[in-house]
């Protein structure tokens, strides 16, 4: 693809997205910034939250992954119906009826002041870094596609992707970002089905053979029954559970778009079609990888060494001038409607938790602040990226899982000791048991093997470390004396 052509494609897109910022920005306050004002149809909710749950991580490393991992990935898609079962029937009435706007408001009016900042900060920690993988994909598509062939270096990349999203998102944050990822879900759905299609198209197979093709890969394996895998069917389904939990439930990102629905009945429903939703869409990008893996062995093309490359290489360089418009409307859709939410989601979390910006009634110096706090995220996003960028040799989805392993379970763990037990925490405690449990979760896996006969821990590690942060919690806690009503 010439240069130019991707340097249209991208225009136009991010124009398509920036009309969309004026017309939902028109009449906005900083309510609208971190509430969207609680008008956002649920449908919407929904649809535009499988792109920013699938993000540019699925598009591009879920593809890639299969000839590693097979369809074993499907067994944490079906843990995390369980997942969002849970966020719906449990969490979401007691964000609803507390009508928060930070989640971890929940933690302060619980245990605290200190076990709430520590709640947020480990969502930041874990947010920046998340945002950061997934900015980087798209990133380097666009340095690859059009940016080597002016010898422009990666950082200024980096710093025009993140331009990009805040010049979309810095007036009305979240109100935005539900129509915003409604549109870039669409493209990215799109974008999968037709490079299935043109596959299909340029191997002469109809519908049903490709079907065929997936069925009979040696990829399609989709259960393992090996209990001392990492990819064991009960470790990926309970895994899948509890990373939908945290991920998606105790999550400020994903939670903040719910919470921008009418009332809780509309947020349930929303949650619900999401999750079943969920089921087909991830099909549909491991049968992808599986019809990756045959173009190229059909065409002769050698495999690249890391996974991440298969789906940029064949649609970039090999298929149609067309399958590579597709695909970078695709991955570029994929990564901003997870990225752009999460930085309104940072800046919502730092300045109402950190902060104590007062939303409700906000001035001149609110506005302000909000706006500094914007704009320095983007700044430490882009920062995480060229560091990560000079260390990156994994798959990304893999890297990205592992690393919420170890920052969102001191989240779980919190949040499960307050809705599982009435005890009273001692609350300046908390910020300890919340680094020492990933650190012992670290060791523990690490020696997994010696310790646990052969046994190998997989994502479930995630609920490790949150059951060290309950123990941990549950040691330094006493039970909660019932007050006495005066007659």
């Amino acid at each position: 693809m010439s240069p130019l052509l991707v340097f249209s494609v991208i225009t136009a897109y991010f124009a398509l997205l920036i009309f969309i910022s004026w017309l939902t920005g028109k009449k906005s306050d900083t309510s609208s910034f971190f509430t969207a004002n609680k008008q956002s149809p649920w449908y919407l909710v929904a649809f535009g939250m499988i792109g920013a749950s699938l993000s540019g991580v699925t598009f591009i490393s879920v593809p890639g992954w299969v000839a590693e991992s097979k369809f074993y990935y499907f067994q944490m898609v079906l843990g995390y119906l369980a997942g969002y079962f849970v966020i719906a029937t449990v969490l979401m009435p007691v964000y609803y009826r507390l009508n928060l706007v930070s989640i971890y408001t929940y933690l302060e009016k619980r245990f605290g002041t200190h076990s709430y900042k520590t709640g947020s900060a480990f969502f930041l920690l874990s947010r920046v870094i998340g945002a950061s993988f997934r900015l980087f994909l798209v990133a380097g598509v666009l340095q690859i596609g059009f940016f080597n062939a002016f010898n422009i270096p990666f950082y200024i990349t980096v710093a025009v992707t993140i331009s990009l999203i805040w010049v979309y998102t810095f007036r009305a944050g979240i109100k935005t970002i539900v129509w915003t990822d409604t549109l870039q879900t669409l493209f990215m759905l799109a974008a999968v089905i037709i490079t299935v299609l043109i596959i299909g198209k340029n191997l002469n197979l109809d519908f049903n053979d490709i079907i065929s093709v997936i069925k009979n890969s040696e990829y399609s394996e989709m259960f393992n029954t090996d209990w001392k895998s990492e990819s064991n069917f009960f470790k990926q389904f309970i895994a899948g559970a509890f990373i939908a939990i945290v991920m998606t439930g105790l999550d400020q990102d994903m939670m903040q778009k719910n919470l921008t629905c009418k009332n809780l009945k509309d947020a349930k429903k929303n949650m619900f079609w999401f999750s079943i939703t969920l089921i087909p869409v991830n099909l549909i990008f491991l049968s992808l990888g599986v019809l990756l893996y045959f173009y190229a062995e059909r065409s002769g093309i050698k495999i690249p060494d890391k996974p991440d490359d298969l789906f940029p290489l064949l649609a970039l360089n090999h298929l149609s001038v067309f399958a590579g418009i597709v695909f970078l409307l695709g991955i570029t859709a994929a990564a901003f409607s997870s990225a752009d939410s999460a930085l309104t989601a940072l800046t919502t979390a730092f300045s109402i938790d950190f902060l104590k910006l007062n939303i409700n009634n906000p001035d001149k110096k609110t506005e302000k602040t909000k706006r500094l706090v914007h704009i320095g995220f983007s700044f430490l996003i882009f920062t995480v990226i060229l560091l990560f960028s000079s260390i990156n040799d994994k798959s990304v989805v893999s890297a990205v899982f592992k690393v919420a392993g170890y920052t969102y379970g001191p989240i779980l763990g919190l949040f499960a000791f307050g809705l599982m037990t009435k005890r009273k925490v001692k609350d300046k405690i908390v910020p300890f048991i919340a680094v020492i449990s990933p650190i012992t979760a670290y060791f523990i896996n690490m020696y997994s093997e010696k310790l646990f006969f052969g046994y190998k821990f997989g994502f479930e590690l995630l609920l490790v470390n949150g059951f060290l942060m309950f123990i941990g919690l549950f040691i330094f806690s006493e039970k909660e004396i019932p007050k006495v009503h005066p007659k």
